[in-house]
């Protein structure tokens, strides 16, 4: 319930040696975070991504000096005036990338780029990913065509498929596709969706399971899918993705390249002070805000 969020005065974060303080410029939302606001406890601080400058380098001296502007992600706590991030999961600014677009890239974007990676080789790839309106689809999109994949977005209606050719898409599919034969498929629905998309691979075709903004439990015939020959069903999780591999740094150092050279746009739909965030929350929620909502910390 987004009414249960409200703007507090808490005490400051407490920086571990590795981390560094950084005072909050602009934080970009995600559906999952915004969902958990109706189960939280009392307390609780939300907000994964965050865009900010320094205020004090990590205490081991391995992290950025203090003045450095930075993106970043933390577990909980981006929406706020200060928050402690861990040097592994920040990465330098240049001076031309604004701290709004800047904040998009790390839930969104870093879940794109793996699940992508599944994916192996993609020069004449055929990539399909559902929930391709969303702020993870359209990061998705983005890339597979840039690193030359034939990409269909899968939408919900026409309405939501707007601008997706413009990112690179070969094919908008309301719905998904009758027919064809994917070699990466990019899942954040579940249900029947999920159940479609392991029918729709190629032979060696691997599906990358996100999400499951439907709710449903997915039903399907086992044999059909091995027959193909090499298939695959891959979860990923990005936070234990994040705890596993130790760091996102590097992640965040290509995004931030292609953003700054303009190979990468951020899709902001919604972009509002803190002091309207309920306003926000109720957007995303709603399914009114077209790829992500951003909120300033002003």
């Amino acid at each position: 319930d987004a009414r249960r969020a409200a703007l507090a005065d808490v005490d400051p974060p407490e920086p571990r040696p590795e981390d560094a303080l950084v005072a909050v410029r602009a934080a970009s939302l995600n559906r999952d975070e915004v969902n958990n606001l109706s189960r939280a406890a009392p307390g609780w601080r939300p907000g994964w991504d965050l865009a900010g400058e320094v205020v004090r380098s990590p205490a081991d001296r391995l992290g950025p000096e203090a003045g450095t502007r930075i993106v970043g992600l933390v577990l909980q706590g981006a929406w706020a005036e200060q928050v402690a991030v861990p040097r592994d999961w920040l990465a330098p600014l240049p001076p031309d990338v604004t701290f709004e677009a800047a904040s998009t890239l790390p839930v969104a974007g870093i879940t794109a780029l793996r699940a992508l990676r599944k994916g192996d080789q993609f020069p004449e790839k055929r990539v399909l990913v559902t929930g391709a309106a969303g702020g993870v689809g359209r990061f998705a999109v983005q890339l597979a065509a840039l690193w030359g994949a034939t990409v269909t977005a899968v939408v919900g209606s026409e309405e939501r498929g707007a601008g997706l050719a413009d990112l690179g898409a070969t094919q908008v599919s309301v719905g998904m596709p009758s027919e064809g034969a994917f070699d990466l498929i990019l899942e954040s629905v579940g249900g029947e969706s999920l159940a479609r998309a392991l029918d729709l691979l190629a032979h060696r075709g691997v599906v990358v399971s996100y999400g499951v903004s439907s709710g449903s439990s997915t039903t399907f015939d086992p044999g059909a899918f091995f027959r193909k020959g090499g298939t695959r069903l891959v979860g990923l999780l990005l936070f234990e993705d994040l705890r596993h591999y130790g760091s996102a740094d590097l992640d965040l150092v290509q995004l931030v390249d292609l953003l700054h050279r303009r190979a990468l746009d951020p899709q902001i739909g919604l972009d509002v002070s803190w002091h309207r965030a309920s306003e926000a929350f109720e957007a995303l929620l709603q399914r009114k805000v077209k790829g992500k909502a951003v909120i300033r910390i002003d």
